[in-house]
């Protein structure tokens, strides 16, 4: 099944609230949208909306026609150059453990780029009922990552240099998910000097590291390139700094955005600035929000279209020491450097 192929098509991102996204009609709602606070069968996030504004979307545009489909798990529409899926599977149904169940999500995720011949993850969002709990002898996160790094080796996709940019958050409750933007054309992972790649951690973090880069440069049209970042928070090299201090967390994971904001732009002419850019802060404790906030709006300007569309969600982060995580996208005009 393949729609009428939009090549050149150009892709946007675009944030807004989501009862203006979902009363539009499918065909004006692009390839899909991240929701913040949405309804069962939506590609949401179940996870408290803490910031002003209510539910929001991030909504990935681009020009139909567009083909929707299912591939095992994965509900899906692309238009031939662009792709946004999502799946969602429930740990007591599928009667298995999140290992195993991260290997069924991934393996139908990458069964779908077969399929749609969008064969190139852009970014991944994925969210773990319980992240921090012990699952059985090994943290529920680190069961994530062993099942995740298994389906790539198992796919011949890039477990290590080359992997994608994600981020994976903890939720209190609702299925595991994971939903994810893909192209016809491989990104450029981009990595933090400042820290270790991820997927080059010691095995103290987990008998397999995770798989993700900091962040990715995709070119999204003729003249436009995204920067879509990872999650990020307070580690400098593989370890977790600041503990217990949220104030400290928070501004040393926008230094680490910087970083990464700086390397990204060795390998573009275009030009990105983390005030410019479209950023959700998951928050570990709700009580936290308003310091996470201040440090925040320091940084970017409480004026700045950062501050102003702010998504601030509570949730947990992958290691139970880190109170907060950003992560962030933008475009700019320039090309991807060779």
């Amino acid at each position: 099944m393949s729609a009428v192929l939009q090549l050149d098509a150009p892709l946007r991102a675009q944030r807004r609230p989501l009862p203006l996204w979902r009363a539009l009609p499918p065909s004006e709602q692009g390839l899909g949208g991240l929701a913040y606070g949405g309804a069962p069968g939506e590609a949401r996030i179940v996870a408290p909306v803490l910031s002003e504004g209510g539910p929001q979307v991030d909504a990935w545009l681009s020009e139909g026609p567009f083909t929707d489909g299912r591939c095992g798990r994965v509900r899906w529409r692309h238009n031939g150059r662009w792709l946004f899926g999502s799946v969602e599977l429930d740990e007591a149904v599928e009667g298995v453990g999140l290992e195993s169940l991260a290997q069924r999500a991934y393996g139908d995720i990458f069964a779908t780029l077969r399929e749609t011949g969008c064969s190139h993850l852009q970014r991944l969002w994925n969210y773990l009922p319980r992240i921090n709990v012990d699952g059985g002898g090994l943290e529920r996160y680190r069961q994530f990552n062993s099942g995740r790094q298994q389906a790539f080796l198992a796919a011949g996709q890039a477990a290590f240099e080359g992997a994608p940019a994600a981020c994976a958050i903890g939720t209190a409750e609702g299925p595991f998910s994971v939903h994810f933007l893909a192209g016809t054309d491989a990104p450029l992972p981009i990595e933090n000097p400042r820290q270790v790649p991820a997927y080059h951690y010691p095995r103290t973090y987990g008998p397999r590291s995770p798989t993700f880069s900091r962040a990715a440069l995709v070119p999204v049209s003729t003249g436009e390139v995204a920067l879509l970042i990872s999650g990020t928070a307070s580690i400098v090299g593989h370890a977790s700094v600041h503990l217990g201090d949220v104030t400290a967390q928070t501004r040393e994971t926008l230094t680490n955005l910087q970083a990464v904001i700086e390397a990204a732009q060795a390998r573009t002419s275009a030009r990105f600035a983390l005030p410019d850019m479209s950023c959700t802060i998951y928050v570990r404790h709700a009580a936290d929000a308003p310091v996470i906030l201040q440090a925040f709006e320091a940084a970017v300007g409480a004026g700045s279209p950062a501050a102003r569309e702010a998504v601030v969600l509570q949730a947990d982060i992958c290691r139970a020491e880190l109170l907060v995580e950003i992560e962030a996208h933008g475009v700019a005009r320039g090309k991807v450097l060779a």
